[in-house]
Order: C-alpha cells, then sequence, then structure tokens
C-alpha cells in the first residue's frame, strides 16, 4: 500500500503505550495523573445548560458565512475585550484547524515554519501534513523559562514563512514576558514573517511573573501580521463541541483576512450548533474556569507538600496551565522510568521526551486530575523513588 510521504512511514507503538496496553489486557488498574481532558477530570460544564443551548431552534437554519455567524463572532470578541472586533474574528472546528489553515494561507509545500521547544506533540505533524517542515528552536531554563531570541533569528532563513509561539507554553507553563514579545514581533517585523500565537491555556494563571504577557490581543497594532489562537475545548472545558477560532491582530494581519475567509469557504466545517450555543457557553465559561482553577491550585499545593518529604524531587514554576514538569535524579532515562512507575507504583506519567524536554530527568503530569486521585497517585509515585 502507498501512502503520501505526509504520513508516518510505520505506525510503532513505544515502551509506555505497550506497557499500558499490557496492563489493560490483564486488567491491572493504575493511576493515571496525565489527565487532560476536563470531562474525564470530572471538570463538565453544566449538562441541562448544554443541552438547552443546543437546542436553541437556530440548530435548524442553514445560512453559511465563511467566518463564521456575525452573532458568534460578536460573542467571542466581547469575550476578549482588547478592542478586539467581530470583523478580527474566524471560526474554525479547532485549534488544530486553525494552524492547519494559517499554514495553507501562509506558506508554500517545502517552507517552513519555526516552533517552540519543549512543546505539545503536535506542530511538526501539522505542519507535515501541509507538505511544509518545521525548526524547533528550545528554550532555556534559568529560574524561569525564557524564550531564546537569538536562537530563533539564527534559524530563519529564506523560506521560513512564521513563528508559533505558545501563551502560557504547554508543558512548561511560561508566559511570554513583554520584553521577548518586543524583540519577536520587531524581528518577524524584519524578516517579514507572520507571529502565530496559541492562547488556549492563556486564562489558567497560577505563578507568572509580573512582566508576563497576558495576552498578545493586549499588542494593539503590532509590527508583523499576528494571528491569535484559542477556542472552547479550554476556555470552556468543551473539547466535544468543537469550536475554535483566529483573531487577526492589527493592520498587517487584516490584509490576510479576505484569503483566509476563501480558505474557510472551501470548508465550512464549524457546525451550526456549535456557533448557535456559543454565544451562551462564554456566558458560563467564568463559572467553569473558576473550579478549574481551584483544581489546579489545589493539586499543586497537594504536590508542594508532598515534596517536603521528599527532597530529591522537586518541580518547575508553574506559571500557568494544567502540566506541573516534576523533576527527579535522571538515574535511567525518562521513558525507563515511567514503564517502572506504571508496572511497579501502578501509576502513568509521561516522559519529558514526550514534550521534547532535553536529557532526562523530567516527569510530565497533569494538574487537571481529580484531587482525591492526585493526592493517592503522586503518595504511590514519590514513595517510588527510594527505590532508585
Amino acid at each position: 500500500m502507498r501512502t503520501s510521504s505526509r504520513i508516518p512511514a510505520r505506525f510503532e507503538s513505544n515502551a509506555l503505550t505497550l506497557a499500558l496496553e499490557a496492563l489493560r489486557r490483564e486488567g491491572t488498574a493504575y493511576l493515571d495523573l496525565t489527565v487532560s481532558n476536563p470531562i474525564a477530570a470530572g471538570l463538565i460544564f453544566p449538562t441541562d445548560v448544554l443541552q438547552a443551548l443546543l437546542s436553541n431552534p437556530g440548530v435548524s437554519g442553514y445560512n453559511p458565512d465563511p467566518m463564521g455567524s456575525r452573532g458568534t463572532r460578536e460573542a467571542i470578541a466581547s469575550w476578549h475585550g482588547k478592542q478586539v472586533q467581530a470583523d478580527d474574528v474566524i471560526l474554525t472546528a479547532s485549534t488544530s484547524e486553525a494552524y492547519s489553515w494559517l499554514f495553507k494561507l501562509l506558506c508554500d509545500p517545502g517552507d517552513e515554519v519555526i516552533v517552540p521547544s519543549p512543546s505539545y506533540p503536535l506542530f511538526e505533524w501539522l505542519a507535515r501534513l501541509e507538505g511544509l517542515s518545521t525548526h524547533s528552536v528550545p528554550a532555556y531554563y534559568h529560574e524561569r523559562w525564557h524564550l531564546d531570541v537569538d536562537a530563533v533569528e539564527q534559524a530563519i532563513h529564506s523560506r521560513t514563512r512564521a513563528l508559533i509561539v505558545v501563551n502560557p507554553n504547554n508543558p512548561t507553563g511560561h508566559f511570554t514576558s513583554r520584553s521577548e514579545w518586543s524583540a519577536l514581533t520587531a524581528l518577524c517585523a524584519r524578516k517579514d514573517l507572520a507571529l502565530i500565537v496559541d492562547e488556549v491555556f492563556s486564562d489558567y494563571v497560577l505563578e507568572a511573573s509580573e512582566d508576563r504577557l497576558a495576552t498578545a490581543l493586549e499588542d494593539i497594532d503590532p509590527p508583523c501580521p499576528v494571528f491569535v489562537l484559542s477556542g472552547l475545548s479550554k476556555i470552556a472545558a468543551l473539547p466535544q463541541v468543537k469550536l475554535g477560532w483566529i483573531i487577526a491582530r492589527g493592520a498587517k494581519a487584516r490584509a490576510y483576512l479576505e484569503p483566509l475567509s476563501f480558505i474557510a469557504d472551501q470548508y465550512l466545517s464549524v457546525s451550526i450548533a456549535a456557533q448557535v450555543a456559543a454565544p451562551g457557553i462564554l456566558k458560563h465559561a467564568p463559572e467553569l474556569q473558576a473550579r478549574i482553577r481551584a483544581r489546579l491550585k489545589n493539586n499543586l499545593a497537594t504536590l508542594d507538600h508532598a515534596l517536603t518529604q521528599h527532597p530529591h524531587l522537586s518541580r518547575l514554576p508553574v506559571e500557568g496551565g494544567w502540566t506541573v514538569l516534576l523533576r527527579r535524579p535522571a538515574v535511567d532515562s525518562d521513558e525507563t522510568c515511567v514503564v517502572r512507575l506504571l508496572r511497579e507504583a501502578s501509576v502513568l506519567a509521561h516522559p519529558g521526551h514526550f514534550f521534547d524536554l532535553p536529557g532526562d530527568g523530567h516527569l510530565v503530569m497533569s494538574l487537571l486530575v481529580q484531587e482525591h486521585l492526585w493526592q493517592k497517585g503522586l503518595s504511590q509515585l514519590t514513595d517510588h523513588f527510594p527505590l532508585l
């Protein structure tokens, strides 16, 4: 069978997946400390409210607008504030689709996009599926994470078309600082690049520094094209509703709205039900966000208490988002460590290399896990390490 070179040549399970499959076949229980699906974590948008919103008579109509319904875009603009206008917003079925459309808009096959590192393992394949390549530029850690703007500039070449920034980053939780933002936008303007800013976790602030850029939307008219991405998956803990959006920020980005609308018109992928329900969903989102932030803070406090009893373990600061990085003695590879934790302590964590963290010595866990399961899982995990 012949497939496109954009698709992996082989689909092979890694060691952790094989270990998980073996436990499931055996019927052996384990505690999953990587749960990032809010529904699986028990953080559920009010069912009666959602059902009522999705039962709106408007779901029976169909008068498609490539950019999305005007009322939905107005609600999204109002949600973000910062002088965002409905005409700046274009709806997508997900943030992943938003990336795909922006890659189509900005790049030709064979072009390159600069992506952050560490990061969620998504960008390389989204780019490859569009016939693009990626260049990963590592951030560096000194008391907090920092973008290496000089390394970004050195990575730019004649076929570089865009730079991706995740604010705050997943998994590091790093918010872009104001000085980093100024340097990045100036660099992109000088090199004629677009800046794609993923802000799906921006509402979840935990230990952010005072100089953080809360949102790229604070920059009303940046010197380069800026496209800000978000969606209901994180804002309202509704990944199943499938609604994301792109906000074109500033005059240089707005110049791209007509061709971007042309791309959207070829797909018309956003369901009418999601569009009709979105304004009401956004009105109720703050209540669920408050619950999520409480969960994140409680779990972080529980982790800090547990670490006082285990001085050989520590964590990195969590400026924002749903993820925490646990540091451990790097006596073996992260993959070997997580497989052993799964088999011997019945706890699932992710190895750092899943997120392109350098070297060994990091475990990646989700702060979204239900509190009683988090506490129990941490106890099993930390008790295991003296055995190493």
